[in-house]
């Protein structure tokens, strides 16, 4: 049973660990993909069709009430004080071609500190876009860069790397921010919301979030804009030209973040899977169920009603990426990564469509996901890349492609 127990959670998270099998019910056959309907983004909760002007006065509120409740949890409306203080700067970072800055935010009367890694390519000549984003471990695991500040976390210096192609980004005349996203809210699987920002916003005896209130994508959504409020401040960044961006579990956060916050620019969910981009009732890969016990503190208590019970929801993640529009959208997946179910991902981005058409913004069209490695680029981007669960240099160098007519410089 302790076997089982840790396949799932390897699998729950995500893991690139090699793994003997997945949950025993876990199905990755197209032909036990249940028949289903998807709800019609663009009929309201009374019954009635909506075209754009009704999307934008009240349907969209409720898609996004309806994700609140059942989903992701309430995001608390109460704002906090906030300082920020710039702690390390260097102009002359990754050999001059780059900025650094170190900056700690401070919320609260009891102030709860969170650490903002900037780069900043000095190649610009004005205030530049950029990419936000949250990391897994630690802000010095971004690069090798021996004065980013190591608080909390004993990984190795640079060992994400990989995952942040900071000179590729750099050079392609982008800013890079991110914050770690332990800082935030704690991914340790005993989470009991006491060690992370939810006290901050705990009414007087309560001690856990209620069952309509946020778990820590919203936690971890929530610190997302708190970064974009910080770029709203720095003359060197322009913030009405962010991406956010995510992986795995942090995609799911992206999406979240991206949906609920107009001012993001741009919305990149890379595997993200259930929970995330992929569509719930499609019953593939990843399910409600295999999260719930040992990471359901991502999602809200009420979340936990749909264990097997995924037609119920009033919602499925293709209203998730309808929440973005008319914003560019951009979802990735791996061919190796059934896990997250690739053409689930590629469904959901498909069925936000007909709100981007709304919008007389041009989406994707054919019924199937793409070949691997042949992007396809409208205002709701796709790739499914040649191998496994990660986020790569070919990842980023989509991103950045398509990027650049929706990110540069009116």
């Amino acid at each position: 049973m302790l076997r089982i127990a840790m396949v799932a959670i390897l699998f729950a998270v995500g893991s690139s660990v090699s793994v003997a099998k997945p949950p025993a019910d876990t199905n990755y056959d197209e032909t036990k993909v249940p028949s289903y309907e998807l709800p019609n983004a663009l009929i309201d909760n009374a019954g009635q069709s909506v075209g754009r002007d009704e999307w934008v006065a009240h349907r969209r509120g409720e898609v996004l009430r309806m994700f609140e409740d059942s989903v992701y949890g309430k995001t608390p409306s109460r704002k906090l004080a906030v300082k920020y203080e710039v702690v390390e700067t260097d102009s002359n970072a990754l050999d001059g071609r780059a900025t650094r800055k170190q900056i700690a935010a401070f919320f609260g009367d009891d102030p709860y500190r969170l650490d903002i890694l900037m780069y900043i390519p000095n190649q610009a000549t004005g205030p530049v876009a950029g990419f936000v984003g949250l990391n897994f471990n630690g802000n010095h695991t971004i690069h090798a860069d021996s004065e980013i500040i190591q608080r909390g976390t004993a990984k190795a210096r640079g060992s994400s790397a990989s995952r942040w192609q900071l000179e590729k980004i750099i050079d392609h005349g982008y800013a890079l921010v991110t914050v770690h996203r332990d800082q935030v809210d704690p991914d340790n699987y005993r989470n009991d919301f006491t060690d992370g920002i939810h006290p901050l916003f705990y009414d007087e005896g309560q001690t856990k979030p209620e069952p309509t209130e946020w778990g820590s994508i919203g936690a971890w959504a929530w610190s997302l804009s708190r970064v974009l409020d910080y770029l709203e401040t720095d003359g060197q960044v322009d913030a009405s030209r962010i991406a956010v961006i995510g992986h795995s579990r942090l995609g799911k956060a992206a999406l979240w973040a991206g949906a609920q916050d107009t001012r993001f620019a741009m919305v990149i969910s890379n595997d993200s899977g259930c929970g995330g981009a992929a569509l719930y009732r499609r019953c593939y890969g990843e399910r409600i169920h295999h999260m719930i016990k040992p990471v359901g503190y991502w999602f809200c208590t009420n979340h936990q009603q749909y264990q097997h019970r995924e037609h119920a929801l009033p919602v499925d993640q293709h209203m998730l990426m309808a929440l973005v529009a008319p914003r560019p959208l951009y979802v990735a997946s791996a061919t190796n990564d059934g896990w997250a179910d690739p053409k689930g991902e590629y469904l959901a981005a498909k069925h936000a469509g007909p709100v981007y058409e709304l919008f007389d913004k041009p989406a994707l069209s054919q019924s199937q996901p793409p070949v691997p490695d042949q992007p396809i680029h409208t205002t709701i981007g796709y790739h499914l890349r040649t191998g496994d669960h990660g986020i790569t240099a070919y990842d980023w160098e989509q991103y950045l492609k398509f990027a650049d007519p929706y990110l540069s410089k009116p």
